[in-house]
């Protein structure tokens, strides 16, 4: 199969190994949330496994029609400074240059991407271009969406185009689930790997923030196309949530850890999932996923230690440095604002709490944040 271009499915009435009353179900989900999968994709499923973990990754679930929580979890619409470009940190910038993935995973924190009264890329990227050429603080462009590796090459290699002729951007990332979902996309496009080759300079190198969530993701079509792009000069790195029936067991995680650091993949970040509406099946609490992270670090060597465990919340990314029985210690790994960088913050941790908004004390930090704010910019 690693010689041919999989063919996708964006019917799932099509795919005939999942019960026709289940997918007859199904469609109500699939009419309010893209789906689209691929055969190859679809080959890692274990069809005799009821709670397969690729399966519940990728297949819908009733449960997504429940809207309990907010679409967008981490308030990114505070971020935008032009269309289609976030500015959240001093040094990092966002591009939204896809909605289109080539995985709907069923957790995808920006699923509300992925309906269809919901428009937040933009298919022009001169206004963000333009706004990190004007801002000479931001040497970290992320290129995001939906899937950024996607697009054309001939898309591609326009931005890269546009980034390397503002001199202070130096790392440019692509966030992607082609590595695991289509890894044929990647190894079989050498026009791809040259333009990536031609932008990874030596002294600024492009980078893939792949998204491998289980272990079973890492096939040898997977592998050659970690090693295409390595041989291209990309730095490969990994990141996953913890996710309830996908990746929550201590020998999984760290399999994956192990795979990752062998293939020369840098671990980079779990994350604990955001209480996006409709994902509360894929939600540990922070008893939980801590629980089960410091496990599986215990299974792995110091390259898959280099793994942190981390929320991406409205004011900042916040590193979870440890459970200890009812006690929670946290700290700003990024922060909105920029006091609050470094900021090590101690609190009760309620049995059920898997947010940074469910712990007491948190609502008055993220007060004193707001009104510092204010009073900076009043």
């Amino acid at each position: 199969m690693g010689a041919l271009k999989p063919r996708y499915i964006t019917d799932i009435r099509k795919i005939e190994s999942i019960p026709e009353e289940h997918r007859q179900k199904m469609t109500a989900i699939t009419d309010k949330f893209v789906f689209r999968i691929n055969d190859y994709y679809l080959s890692l499923i274990d069809w005799d496994d009821p709670h397969d973990p690729i399966y519940k990754l990728i297949i819908p679930d009733e449960g997504e029609l429940d809207e309990y929580g907010k679409w967008d979890a981490s308030d990114e619409h505070l971020n935008y400074a032009a269309p289609g470009c976030q500015h959240k940190y001093g040094t990092t910038a966002l591009l939204i240059v896809s909605e289109v993935c080539g995985a709907y995973c069923r957790f995808c924190f920006r699923k509300r991407l992925f309906r269809n009264d919901v428009h937040e890329a933009s298919l022009d990227v001169s206004p963000g271009v333009d706004y990190i050429a004007r801002h000479p603080e931001i040497n970290n462009v992320l290129l995001t969406g939906g899937d950024s590796l996607i697009l054309a090459t001939r898309k591609i290699r326009g931005i890269l185009e546009r980034l390397r002729e503002v001199p202070h951007v130096k790392i440019i990332r692509f966030g992607s689930k082609l590595p695991s979902f289509n890894p044929m996309r990647i190894y079989e496009d050498q026009e791809l790997l040259d333009t990536l080759s031609e932008y990874s300079r030596p002294d600024a190198r492009i980078h893939v923030m792949a998204h491998f969530n289980h272990p079973r993701e890492l096939t040898d079509e997977a592998y050659r196309a970690i090693d295409a792009l390595q041989r291209s000069g990309v730095i490969l790195v990994n990141q996953t949530p913890v996710l309830k029936g996908v990746n929550d067991d201590p020998e999984v995680l760290a399999e994956l850890l192990d795979k990752l650091s062998w293939a020369g993949v840098t671990p980079y970040y779990f994350f604990q999932n955001r209480p996006v509406a409709g994902n509360s099946s894929f939600v540990l609490t922070f008893k939980e996923a801590y629980n089960i992270i410091e496990q599986a670090k215990s299974l792995t060597s110091g390259l898959g230690k280099r793994i942190r465990y981390s929320m991406s919340h409205s004011s900042g990314k916040i590193e979870i440095l440890a459970v200890d029985g009812d006690q929670i210690y946290l700290k700003y790994h990024q922060a909105r604002h920029p006091d609050y960088y470094g900021r090590f913050m101690k609190f009760d941790l309620p049995e059920n709490a898997s947010w940074f908004d469910d712990l007491p004390g948190a609502e008055e930090i993220l007060r004193e944040q707001e009104e510092s704010m204010k009073g900076k910019t009043g």
